[in-house]
């Protein structure tokens, strides 16, 4: 189902349920209540309980967005490390740069293509990837260098792989969802209390009290989906990318 369909269908759900339990609460509402005589500590606590929903919110938007473009710089430290492998490798006689560069181009090639949406549909690297990387690693580290030259390019190659190494780990370990199942529970229950409060205010049918309480339950509505959204930063809408790949690799196509 497409992101902004899944969107459009919590706003108009959320917009629904309040229009549905006005109109019900309305119609089985006695004669003699006085919508106006709502008690002060209600009025108090829906405004602290909105308060404190609200500075919730805002903690999880903020931490699944550092969650996406924490995933973002992964991929821009990996593919940076492996430019400066396929540019560093110049000095080695040509049958082992070209070797080293193939194999580069054939794992950057295989992550740009398999790989990334292996990790849209599964949440996970795949094996390949990490053998293809294994390559690289053997043919730069099986190396002896000839000439002092080649002696000073081979530990800082050594190193970029390795921290290649490192960012496609650390990538790995962002493919999946980063929220808590206990933490979407207490989202989903504040939303509810939230709206809920706003309902024992004893809302009237006038068109400006509705549209007030459409407005306000579909932004929550909307927040939510948008944490929900950035809480995997590979597989959903607001995703990271292989554009670094496919910048410093332009002979690799997506």
């Amino acid at each position: 189902m497409p992101e902004w369909l899944v969107l459009t269908l919590a706003m108009l759900a959320a917009c629904v349920v309040v229009v549905a339990i006005t109109f019900v609460r309305h119609r089985t509402a006695s004669d003699d209540e006085d919508p106006s005589e709502t008690p002060d500590v209600i009025e108090y606590m829906t405004m602290w309980i909105g308060v404190v929903y609200a500075i919730v919110l805002g903690l999880a938007i903020a931490g699944v967005w550092e969650g996406r473009s924490a995933a973002q710089d992964h991929v821009q430290s990996e593919a940076v490390a492996l430019h400066e492998v396929s540019e560093r490798v110049r000095v080695y006689p040509p049958e082992v740069r070209d070797r080293i560069r193939e194999d580069v181009n054939a794992y950057v090639g295989h992550v740009v293509t398999t790989e990334w949406q292996a990790m849209a549909d599964h949440g996970e690297v795949t094996e390949r990837g990490t053998q293809l990387l294994q390559r690289v690693r053997e043919d730069v580290t099986d190396y002896e260098p000839r000439t002092d030259f080649e002696a000073q390019a081979y530990q800082p190659i050594v190193d970029q792989v390795a921290a290649a190494d490192q960012a496609r780990n650390a990538r790995a370990n962002s493919t999946g969802e980063t929220m808590p199942g206990v933490v979407w529970f207490g989202l989903i229950a504040g939303a509810v209390i939230t709206v809920g409060m706003i309902l024992a205010l004893q809302i009237r049918r006038t068109p400006r009290e509705l549209i007030l309480a459409v407005l306000f339950s579909a932004l929550i509505a909307f927040l939510l989906f948008l944490i929900w959204d950035f809480d995997a930063p590979y597989s959903r809408g607001i995703t990271a990318d292989a554009e670094p790949f496919l910048n410093l690799f332009p002979a690799v196509k997506g």
